[in-house]
Parts: structure tokens; sequence; C-alpha cells
């Protein structure tokens, strides 16, 4: 009996550089050390400069795109950030870092943890990056429209998933409209730098609300870094850093506590599906 057939082996014969390189950041070696930096520049800004002279929203978006923002673009940026700084004790990555936390997990540990919860796809990092080429692509049409086909999708939707999310960023949270991301929307929407994903699916969403579908904070997320430029592949990584104070926050509030801080479902409670 003859095994398994493989293909051919062959060389690529693809080099390989000869050592690593970045245009994000340079750093000046020692004049004693050539190991050890004495300056550091990101994409051409001394730090020592940037630390002086600007805020962390500024060089956030300068490590990400390249460039410095203007105020308008700061403070867009900035008000996500805040408004994303905590995905609150009803996610499940927030849940995930309690649990670690009272755990009594190495406290080094909570936010690996739990930021890999929040790159999930269910309001997760994980559709950030579909939600930013959704944007993109459909914000060309009009969004009474596309709410219309979506609509239809929906009424014929029999699987779960499709009926808790209609279109990337886009859904029903807790079997409704989340009311908190439908008022970040509407705030970030008044800032200068609000663009054309943000405003297009703001449309989409008031056309979807008698649906009980509104935006979820991944589409906001998504629709934010769309109109500033930064590229779709790192919209799931960008929502993860953004929610990750919180995470950290909730589980480092219960790290010194007793494992009994945290609820421990009893056993009427656990369904085994037969």
């Amino acid at each position: 009996m003859s095994g398994p057939k493989h293909d051919q082996v062959r060389s690529r014969n693809e080099p390989f550089v000869p050592r690593v390189a970045t245009r994000i950041w340079k750093e000046i070696p020692s004049e004693d050390n050539p190991f050890i930096a004495s300056h550091a520049l990101c994409h051409g800004y001394d730090l020592f400069e940037l630390m002086n002279k600007r805020s962390f929203v500024d060089v956030f978006y300068l490590l990400f795109r390249g460039e410095l923002p203007d105020k308008a673009e700061a403070q867009l940026l900035q008000t996500l950030m805040i408004a994303l700084i905590n995905p609150g004790p009803r996610h499940p990555a927030t849940r995930a870092a309690m649990n670690v936390g009272v755990g009594k997990t190495d406290p080094v540990h909570i936010l690996p943890i739990a930021a890999a919860v929040l790159g999930g796809e269910y309001a997760g990092g994980g559709i950030v990056e579909e939600s930013m080429r959704f944007l993109r692509k459909q914000q060309k049409l009009d969004a009474q429209q596309v709410a219309s086909t979506l609509r239809q999708q929906y009424a014929s939707a029999t699987n779960a998933d499709e009926q808790l999310c209609v279109a990337p960023g886009f859904g029903r949270y807790q079997g409704g409209i989340d009311l908190l991301a439908k008022n970040i929307a509407t705030q970030l929407c008044e800032l200068d730098a609000a663009g054309k994903a943000l405003r297009w699916g703001s449309e989409l969403a008031a056309n979807l609300e008698d649906q009980g579908i509104g935006w979820m904070t991944t589409g906001i997320a998504a629709a934010v870094f769309a109109d500033l430029g930064f590229q779709p592949r790192a919209g799931g990584s960008l929502f993860q850093l953004l929610g990750a104070p919180g995470l950290v926050a909730h589980g480092i509030e219960l790290a010194n506590k007793p494992i009994t801080a945290m609820p421990f479902v009893s056993d009427e409670n656990y369904v085994i599906e037969r």
C-alpha cells in the first residue's frame, strides 16, 4: 500500500534581507555602545520634541499614519479613544479580564487574555477590518437603498449570527439597538473631521432603526479609522488597543479580591444540548 502523495519540494529562491528594516522608527546609537540608543525618531520626528510639544493622541496617529494629525483629526481620534476606552462589564472581553483578575492570574496576563476575547467577531476587533472595507465600498451608494437590501436579507435570515449582524459593524446588540453606540456616533458626527464613512454609516443606521438594528461600536470605530486614513488591516488591532485600558482596570480591580467576588453559575443554569 502506497503512502500519501506530496508535491515535489522546490526551492523558492527567495533571498532574505540581511537585516530588519522599518520606516516607522529610527534609533540613533550611542557613541560608546552601538547597541544602546541615545535618541529615537518616529517617522522622522525626534522623540524628545514629541514628548515636549505633542499629545499622546498626536503621536499615536503619527505612529500608524506616518504623519502628524491636524487639530480636527486629533480631536476626532481622541474623542473615539475616550468613547471606546472601556468595553464595559457586559462585554465578554471585560468579563474575561474580571475572571482572570479574581482567579489570581499574574496581572501582566490580564490584558493579553482579555484582548484575545476583544478580538472576536461579535462586538470585537475581528469584524473591524471587514467593516472598514464595507463602509469604503458601500458609501458610494445610496444609504437608503443599501438599507432596503439589508432589510430583505434580514427578513429571510434563519441563521442566528445573520440576525445579530446584518452588515459588518451594524446589527442588534443584546436584542436591540445599542443606544450607547448610537449616542457616541451622534457626538462624533458633530466634529469637524467626521468624514463620509461616519456620516454615511449614521444614515444607514437611521434607515434600519425601525427593525431594531443600529450601529455597533465596531462599526463606529471602523468608520472613524476609515475617515482618518488608517489601513483596514490595522483596524482590528487598533480597536483592541483603544479598549485595553478598561480591560486592565476591571481585571486589576478584582485582582486583590477573593474568588467569591464573582458569581458562580449554579448547576440548574448549565444546559447540555443533546
